[in-house]
């Protein structure tokens, strides 16, 4: 075989060889980017919000904030996504827009449930929203919760009619003749202005807004139980169930900052802070406890 017959074959068979190889390269899936790699590729993410104050919401010059967002911006800078753009949906379509990949994480203050966890994951909760008492200023009678209501039968109790706070007095004890039953929010402060009321029962974060905006009355500390059972509802941070790096990474730098000095001091403004930390996990809300 002369010298140029092998080079032939030699060439024809090596570019068999590459030909193959690229064949077989080609053949190999790319790895896709998780949501996480892409991100911090990007140097941003988008979120899920509804427009509800305090929990999440647009000002009038269109910048995001709210406890959610805030929260999620503080969190995303420690993890290397410095950019945060925000996606207005309404509240029932937030699970959907998630799932559809409109946005990456819901940033609504959304409850932690257990109909919702089996729709998506849940970050551990950033907030814990229990009940409060709305009494006049300076606080006379000394009421803290329901049990102050209880243990002095001279004291009258306001609740919202239809609401949850009357089935929480009764609950802890309180008569039934010391509870005032009105039909809404500006009812039960000027029974309280009044005297007609020594208090009256709400969420913490409603009262505080009741306290903030009316005057001659205050709101107590927030309290998170009642007889011995939890009135909190939690909020978290809503993420795809794919998406497992991603919320790993959000928990560790979450649980970092809840509680601590910067957090509050972001938070306050807001209308939260040290009395609104959770005290229940995500594992214990999903599960209805």
């Amino acid at each position: 075989m002369s010298r140029s017959s092998m080079s032939r074959r030699m060439a024809i068979k090596s570019a068999a060889v590459l030909a193959l190889s690229a064949a077989t390269f080609a053949a190999v899936p790319a790895f896709a980017q998780s949501t996480l790699e892409k991100a911090k590729a990007d140097g941003y993410i988008r979120v899920g919000f509804a427009n509800e104050a305090p929990f999440g919401f647009a000002t009038p010059d269109g910048k995001l904030t709210g406890e959610a967002p805030e929260v999620t911006k503080a969190v995303l800078a420690k993890m290397g996504i410095a950019q945060v753009d925000g996606v207005l949906t309404e509240f029932g379509s937030l699970i959907p827009g998630l799932k559809a990949g409109r946005f990456d994480i819901i940033a609504a203050g959304m409850f932690i449930n257990p109909k919702r966890c089996a729709e998506i994951n849940f970050s551990e909760p950033s907030y814990g929203i229990g009940q409060a008492m709305l009494v006049q200023q300076g606080n006379p009678k000394g009421v803290k919760d329901y049990s102050s209501i209880k243990d002095n039968a001279d004291l009258k109790l306001a609740v919202m009619a239809g609401a949850v706070e009357s089935g929480y007095a009764k609950d802890a004890g309180v008569a039934q003749e010391q509870i005032v039953s009105l039909p809404d929010q500006s009812s039960l402060v000027a029974a309280v202005q009044s005297g007609r009321a020594d208090a009256a029962a709400l969420t913490a974060l409603s009262i505080a807004d009741m306290a903030k905006k009316a005057e001659g009355v205050e709101s107590t500390t927030p309290f998170g139980e009642v007889a011995g059972k939890s009135v909190k509802g939690h909020g978290g941070f809503g993420f795809r169930k794919d998406d497992t790096d991603l919320l790993e990474a959000f928990n560790a730098e979450l649980a970092k900052f809840l509680g601590s000095p910067e957090h509050i001091a972001l938070v306050e403004p807001l209308g939260f802070g040290k009395d609104y930390l959770p005290n229940k996990t995500t594992a214990q809300l999903c599960a209805g406890e």
